[in-house]
């Protein structure tokens, strides 16, 4: 028996990433210079005392899946718990994909029964934060409660993007509104929930026979709890919290990684952040290179120079090139005069000599048109061309001399 089973939800397709994600699952997407957005809830687990991870994968599962492997890096190679991926299966009668993320959790209830524990936590694998589950869940147990959702405040003009809450002086939730128009609160979900299993099972179960029902969380499961008078409790976080789910939110959180006033600690010993990385010699900054407030990886070459960048393993930056406000996934190659500004450079994308990638807000006449700029994986960008801001990049650009 586990006293708390956690299941990770990371089978969305990530579509607000477009070119990020054509090959693989939102979670998979590499993160601050060495991570994948995954490794944050998994780490958290991991240092929260919880050993036995469910992980539902969907879309695009391959990389993923090779990623989490035994889950060793994690500590998660257990001969009793440890991390299992739960992909969709085919069953006795028929086959579905999951079909929200209530019925994720639905279809695998024989896993979470395999363990009878008396809590489940239920995780998003899109989110990146350092929280102590241990925490939330001693809160849970104090309160007596049925259901236990994480929040975190939000700016009044961000609440129509979340699940929004409003509480009694004791924390017991009021009113849950999923994406309100109008919010009487700014307390927002992380997607980040406790649950006494037997209670939670008897609504999956509701839910799943309710033909009327999305199947979700946000929108059907927790209503219907607090339509039935169920004991439903906001845990207060104050931490760094951001959703990394479109391309603006996933190049803030890297460049938080610079930003000293952000408490995104990922070198922190007392709270490590796991990772599966491949061994790679030392990074290289060369004689002429210039380099401030960047994350430079192992394995790199810097011979040119980086502003506010966020350089992945492997990745190079050639003589006299220039990256700013920047992030190079794995293997990412910027060559010798090349400037790329404002861009994510996916990983093994090729920007060549005196090519142009991007550019700064206030070099544009109309700042509305501005945004950041994707090259897309293994894309070449020819030599001496030029990308605009917010281009999205999935096909190789011919260069300056190629017509």
């Amino acid at each position: 028996m586990k006293e708390c089973v956690a299941m990770l939800l990371a089978g969305g397709q990530g579509s607000r990433l477009y070119a990020l994600t054509r090959n693989l699952a939102k979670p998979a997407v590499p993160f601050g210079g060495k991570y994948r957005i995954i490794d944050f809830p998994l780490s958290n687990c991991v240092n929260s005392g919880i050993d036995t991870v469910g992980i539902l994968t969907q879309y695009q599962p391959l990389v993923l899946n090779d990623y989490i492997g035994n889950g060793q890096p994690w500590d998660l190679d257990r001969l009793y718990g440890g991390v299992h991926v739960l992909p969709p299966y085919q069953k006795a009668t028929h086959s579905d994909w999951y079909k929200g993320t209530a019925n994720a959790i639905y279809q695998n209830m024989n896993f979470i029964e395999r363990y009878d524990p008396e809590y489940v936590l239920i995780l998003s694998g899109d989110h990146i934060y350092k929280m102590d589950y241990a925490k939330m869940l001693a809160f849970h147990k104090q309160k007596k409660a049925d259901c236990t959702i994480a929040v975190i405040e939000v700016p009044a003009a961000d609440t129509h993007r979340f699940g929004i809450m409003s509480t009694d002086k004791n924390s017991r939730i009021t009113k849950f509104e999923e994406k309100p128009k109008k919010a009487d609160s700014r307390l927002a979900s992380m997607g980040v929930y406790i649950f006494s299993w037997a209670k939670l099972r008897s609504y999956l179960e509701k839910d799943e026979a309710d033909k009327a029902s999305s199947n979700d969380f946000g929108k059907d499961v927790i209503p219907r709890m607090l339509a039935q008078k169920q004991k439903a409790y906001a845990y207060p976080f104050e931490g760094y919290w951001k959703d990394v789910g479109t391309i603006d939110s996933l190049w803030e959180a890297n460049m938080d990684l610079l930003n000293p006033r952000e408490p995104l600690d990922v070198w922190d010993p007392s709270w490590k952040i796991y990772s599966r990385t491949s061994g790679r010699p030392p990074h290289f900054v060369g004689a002429h290179a210039k380099v401030e407030n960047s994350v430079v990886t192992e394995g790199c070459v810097v011979e040119g120079e980086l502003e506010s960048a966020v350089l992945f393993a492997g990745s190079t930056v050639g003589l006299n090139a220039v990256v700013r406000d920047s992030i190079l996934m794995p293997g990412a190659v910027v060559e010798d005069g090349a400037q790329v500004s404002y861009a994510i450079i996916a990983e093994d994308a090729v920007v060549k000599k005196g090519a142009v990638v991007g550019t700064r807000p206030e070099y544009m006449d109309d700042v509305s048109k501005w945004g950041v700029t994707v090259v897309a994986e293994g894309v070449t960008i020819g030599a001496g061309a030029k990308v605009p801001p917010k281009a999205m990049v999935e096909a190789d650009v011919k260069g300056a001399d190629e017509g």
